[in-house]
């Protein structure tokens, strides 16, 4: 085959170098399934999101004008000596749904959408065209000056209009109303001179406080919670009214009124950040009265179909949408009803079918979010398009992963080209051709170590292969509890009056189908409670400066060696204090507006990206044996890198030695000191986070997914680490389906025996070996063909 038409049938690329790639070159086949392996830090996320789809992503941008380009992102070429064979790339990727309150699992697919024709054209008693069942519209009517033009003369003429909308006038279509929590207004403890409200902005003795102690309702030192029921009211819930006070005609209005009037009309990002933290603490959100959460108008919900509003059909299960779609018998709306039950037979096939097209979808997680987007590509008709997946498997059972699987055939088996990075033995099963990188993470990572077949990774010495039958068996013996934490009533979302002890002093895996109620339980039956610890995957609050190095407290020990050997105040080596770089405060970056075009960053000029003024950089640790290195450089170590470096001479450092064990000891040997935290995956935010609670055993610590991100030798470690925690005196609990870490528990409470409505049960507790060799549920069915390998 020529060069030429070889490049119809695979994507070249030569000599990748993004990130921690070490230039190597190869070929991956079109309309085929690809699966890219390796440890967590190996390079894969740089080789297929960073190099491929990246290049594809502005490749498609440059084909648009110079105006449109204006208002997309700004896009470098990857570092990248060649790439032939592209096609367009479709990333779907763990990323959430957005955050716009309006945006539900029926908006974001376009289920919504047909729905809003089905009810136009069928639906009793016929109130108008597809916006009729929007609440994203609403109904107004007015009239207004219309200009029309005929030949060179224009005229205005008044025109009325109306405008039949979905939309409930009380909350505006978001379903919920915010209110002021009051007891986050005032200390009841403290009289209003005293300084009993706490509002940003009410000093006792300034003007705004002297406004309500002088107001003549109540005594200005008698402390708030001796007022009387009156009092209390005026305080705090009045509504405005003229009233004379001192002689002059006033509006008075209470506290709840007058902050609500005042800063939940002002957009929240234009906040200053104490008055934001003040409302995030204050603002409750209830359920709206009018549509009891609907978000649809009365008149909306008066249209029924088979004798069910629009907003009942929303809230089904999508399993139960599927069978009400089945009965619809309506011939006008036929090819209507049949791409409506397509798309909902889509999410019950993927383990979906217990959602529903009104779950607000930035409350999904990102696997849900992610096979949500791989919905939306099911039914397209376009073909040759390049998929790219980011660990699909994440949050699945194996009963589940099955079902990801047949969909990711089903986009190959359309002609697309689809690539998977992913750590599941499972899903590399299924692939056509395997990219494995590697050996290890970081400056030792980067380099393609394999490609070729399953069974010829499966021979080869890599680490993967050599991982890729590794089973992890029931142990002979399992720890005895010391103790219990008794759950008696569960009843959240979907549970079923749970009825649960949780044993304490051991290792304890919960698991069950996606959407069994796993994470109901154990979160709203553990949270809050004393000596709980919850260590999970979601963004860690910080400055965007943040890095392993501050969250973790290492970068305190690292200053003050620096300041002690080198005769100076530790304030000098910090990026956020007396060290940073005057010209771009400490960032290492310059960001430049360019009016409607994307914000540019670049490397600052003068600290060359290091963040520090010169003459910080002239300080050093360590001597000949460890290697003198300022405080950029050590920044710029991994964990591992800089394990090695304050274990020896004059850079001997125990405190800083102790944190980066716990890190090294979690999997993040490979991150940098100072890499920014918003970097980071779930799973490596969730074992940062365990790497700071390691220092305080004891209590109790909840888990969830843990393997996430996870090389199948890194599981093994995680194992050890896991057992160090319990026999150290921490009991551990692990959301989990990984069933390494199933067969490594001392006990196991599997919910199901289904999704939705048809979970929420405890279906089995016990050991691992009864739960095998009982063989009643999901879990126990895949275990046991697990551990038998």
């Amino acid at each position: 085959m020529s060069a030429e038409l070889s490049h119809h049938d695979v994507i070249r690329v030569a000599g990748a170098r993004e990130n921690n790639l070490k230039g190597f070159s190869l070929e991956i086949p079109k309309r085929a399934l690809t699966v890219f392996t390796g440890v967590s830090g190996s390079g894969k996320s740089s080789l297929v999101f960073g190099t491929i789809a990246a290049e594809s992503q502005r490749m498609i941008n440059e084909t648009y004008s110079a105006f449109l380009q204006g208002f997309m992102p700004s896009l470098n070429r990857p570092d990248v000596d060649e790439l032939q064979g592209l096609t367009a790339a479709i990333v779907v990727d763990q990323e959430r749904l957005g955050a716009n309150v309006r945006s539900t699992v029926g908006t974001v697919t376009d289920v919504y959408t047909l729905l809003r024709i089905l009810f136009s054209r069928v639906g009793e008693p016929h109130i108008g065209s597809p916006q009729a069942f929007s609440f994203n519209v609403a109904s107004m009517s007015g009239a207004g000056a219309v200009t029309f033009e005929r030949g060179r003369e224009k005229t205005k003429e008044r025109r009325e209009f109306s405008i039949t909308g979905g939309m409930c006038s009380r909350c505006e279509g978001r379903g919920q109303i915010n209110d002021i929590d009051v007891s986050q207004l005032i200390d009841e403890s403290l009289s209003l001179n005293a300084g009993a409200i706490t509002v940003p902005g009410y000093k006792a003795g300034g003007w705004s406080v002297k406004f309500y102690a002088e107001s003549g309702f109540f005594d200005p030192d008698k402390p708030v919670r001796d007022y009387t029921e009156q009092e209390r009211h005026d305080l705090l819930h009045r509504e405005a009214e003229k009233v004379k006070m001192s002689g002059v005609n006033m509006t008075y209005q209470g506290l709840g009124p007058q902050v609500r009037k005042s800063m939940l009309s002002k957009d929240r990002e234009a906040m200053q950040s104490h008055i934001k933290a003040f409302v995030d603490r204050a603002v409750t959100f209830v359920t709206c009265p009018e549509c009891d959460g609907t978000r649809l108008s009365e008149l909306t919900r008066s249209v029924t179909v088979q004798g069910i509003n629009i907003a009942e059909v929303c809230a089904l299960e999508l399993s139960d949408l599927a069978d009400w779609l089945r009965t619809l018998d309506e011939p006008g709306v036929a090819p209507l009803r049949n791409s409506l039950l397509e798309t909902v037979e889509h999410f019950v096939e993927i383990g979906l079918g217990y959602l529903s097209l009104d779950r607000p979808a930035g409350t999904l997680s990102g696997g849900e979010a992610q096979r949500v987007k791989m919905i939306r590509h099911l039914g397209s008709a376009l073909t040759d398009i390049t998929y790219v997946f980011d660990e699909p498997t994440i949050g699945l059972h194996p009963h589940d992963i099955a079902r990801m699987n047949q969909m990711l055939l089903r986009l190959r088996d359309k002609g697309n080209t689809v690539l998977v990075v992913e750590h599941k033995p499972e899903t590399i099963e299924i692939a056509d051709h395997v990219v494995d990188l590697g050996p290890r993470a970081g400056e030792d990572g980067g380099e393609l170590c394999f490609e070729g077949t399953v069974a010829e990774l499966r021979a080869s010495d890599t680490l993967t292969g050599r991982h890729l039958d590794y089973r992890a068996q029931v142990k002979d013996r399992v720890r005895e509890p010391d103790g219990a934490i008794k759950v008696r009533g569960a009843q959240a979302n979907n549970l079923q009056h749970v009825d649960v002890d949780i044993p304490t002093g051991v290792l304890t895996v919960v698991t069950g189908v996606a959407g069994s109620g796993k994470s109901t339980l154990i979160e709203g039956s553990l949270a809050g409670r004393e000596g709980v610890a919850f260590i999970d995957q979601t963004g860690i609050k910080g400055s965007s400066r943040s890095n392993p190095a501050t969250y973790t407290g290492l970068l305190e020990p690292i200053r003050k060696a620096f300041a002690k050997a080198n005769g100076v105040k530790p304030a000098l080596f910090s990026a956020n204090s007396e060290g940073a770089c005057p010209s771009c405060g400490g960032a290492g970056v310059i960001y430049t507006e360019l009016g409607v075009m994307e914000t540019v960053a670049s490397p600052c000029e003068e600290c060359e990206g290091r963040r520090f003024r010169n003459e910080v950089l002239e300080y050093t640790l360590g001597d000949e044996e460890s290697g003198a290195k300022n405080i950029s450089e050590v920044l710029n170590l991994s964990v591992d890198q800089a394990l090695e470096f304050f274990a020896a001479g004059a850079a001997r450092l125990p405190a800083a030695s102790k944190i980066l064990t716990r890190l090294s000891d979690v999997g993040l040997g490979y991150l940098r000191l100072g890499q920014r935290l918003n970097t980071l995956s779930g799973g490596e935010r969730q074992r940062i986070k365990l790497a700071t609670r390691m220092s305080d055993p004891g209590g109790v610590y909840v888990l969830d997914e843990p393997t996430t991100g996870l090389h199948l030798a890194d599981v093994e470690n995680l194992l050890a680490l896991l057992d160090r925690l319990v026999d150290s005196g921490t009991s551990v609990v692990v959301i989990e389906h990984h069933q390494a870490v199933m067969a490594h528990a001392d006990w196991i409470i599997d919910l199901g025996p289904g999704a939705g409505t048809d979970g929420g049960r405890v279906v089995f507790t016990g050991t691992p070996g009864d739960l095998i060799s009982e063989a009643s549920t999901l879990t126990a069915e895949h275990l046991a063909r697990y551990v038998a390998g």
